[in-house]
């Protein structure tokens, strides 16, 4: 496949706030180079489940939340509700932080190039930015992702159904040589793009976030796709990327220049060939009681008190990379177990199941009363990593 392409015409209006200059995010309102340490933030609590579309509750929760999110030293939240409710955002109201707002497509779809598809999801995504200017807090926001973790299945019949379809020139999204999956989502961003713009009379930086099982790191042997079906999450502003330790691409990849892991050699080679900043949305280590995939290793099972290291060493890993200067941030996943993750139905949510790991990434427990217990020393532990000084 020729060389990829993808730019934002120069012609489209820049952010307010935060911008891309070359491989960095700059903030203009603190006028410096921004640096993310953030948390992947869901607020269900027990009994609550998105699986319907339902919101997280509009309670005190969020003043526990931000508190515990403050104290950790964290100033940047990718959060994954699309629409949270108003008393998160006044709480958020009381601190610094910035926050992202992901916002989850149909990743099982039969072909990400049907127009009705296309049609349901761009709608669906303008009522994500209409919630943003009617409840959230757009000054707030350093970017839209649009897309989630697309199922290599879709993506490779996808791309199997249009294989003509290589290029999109849009308003203000330009792609060549590129997937029929790229292009649905270079399809998507640029009608966002529009959309905030011709709405609101301003924009944000866009993304879509992908995972290493479909790249974009090719040289790989563990990949779920072919290489003519790589997706690389280049198509808005910057690279957002979940980067797990145990994921494909990742453990089989070379060790890393300074430390020797293979997480390292992956963010490496990952900075080596972006053009754009890269944002590590989701990193994080599963505390269940057992490892239920031997397949799998890393996935569930892991000892808080063990936690503690993997997220030292995570931290080495990215700031001490070749070519780290590229790398915009990092996003733990996430600040509490959800009980709801995996369910098919509503009863998920009433229990902690043991065999899913999903249910179990949590920095904290959920306690009495809905109250957030630390587990052990890990929340400490990042604490002290994002708020060491810089040296």
């Amino acid at each position: 496949m020729a060389f990829k392409t993808s730019e934002i015409s120069v012609e489209t209006p820049a952010p307010k706030r935060f911008v891309t200059k070359g491989t960095a995010i700059f903030d203009l309102k603190e006028e410096k180079s921004a640096f993310f340490k953030g948390i992947g933030y869901s607020p269900y609590l027990p009994n609550e489940t998105p699986i319907y579309g339902a919101a997280p509750g509009n309670d005190v929760r969020y003043d526990e939340h931000i508190g515990l999110l403050k104290n950790m030293g964290v100033n940047y939240l990718h959060v994954f509700p699309m629409k949270m409710p108003e008393n998160f955002f006044t709480a958020l109201d009381t601190t610094d932080m910035v926050y992202g707002q992901d916002i989850w497509i149909w990743a099982y779809e039969e072909d990400f190039l049907a127009e009705p598809f296309l049609a349901k999801t761009l709608n669906d995504i303008k009522g994500v930015i209409d919630h943003t200017y009617a409840i959230g807090r757009p000054e707030r926001l350093v970017l839209f992702s649009i897309g989630d973790e697309l199922q290599a299945a879709g993506v490779m019949r996808t791309d199997s159904r249009h294989p003509e379809v290589r290029e999109f020139i849009g308003k203000h999204v330009r792609v060549t040589n590129r997937t029929p999956t790229e292009v649905a989502l270079a399809r998507l961003i640029d009608g966002a793009i529009d959309y905030e713009l011709n709405r609101y009379g301003q924009r944000h930086l866009y993304c879509h976030t992908s995972w290493t099982h479909i790249g974009p790191v090719a040289a790989r042997p563990d990949l779920e796709v072919p290489k003519e079906s790589i997706l690389t999450p280049d198509l808005g502003d910057l690279v957002c990327l979940n980067v797990y330790t145990y994921a494909r691409g990742v453990r089989t990849s070379p060790p890393g220049s300074v430390t020797g892991s293979s997480y390292q050699g992956y963010l490496e080679e990952l900075a080596e060939q972006s053009e754009k900043p890269v944002l590590i949305t989701q990193v994080g280590f599963s505390t269940s009681p057992f490892e239920p995939k031997a397949w799998v290793p890393g996935f569930g099972g892991h000892k808080v008190e063990d936690v503690v290291g993997h997220l030292e060493a995570i931290w080495k890993d990215v700031r001490t990379a070749k070519g780290k200067e590229k790398i915009a941030g990092i996003s733990i996943f996430e600040l509490h177990d959800e009980w709801w993750k995996s369910g098919e139905d509503p009863t998920d949510s009433t229990r902690h199941e043991l065999e899913d790991p999903e249910e179990w990434f949590g920095l904290y427990e959920v306690g009495a009363d809905h109250r957030l217990v630390p587990k052990g020393e890990i929340p400490a532990t990042l604490r002290r990593l994002y708020t060491a000084e810089e040296k």
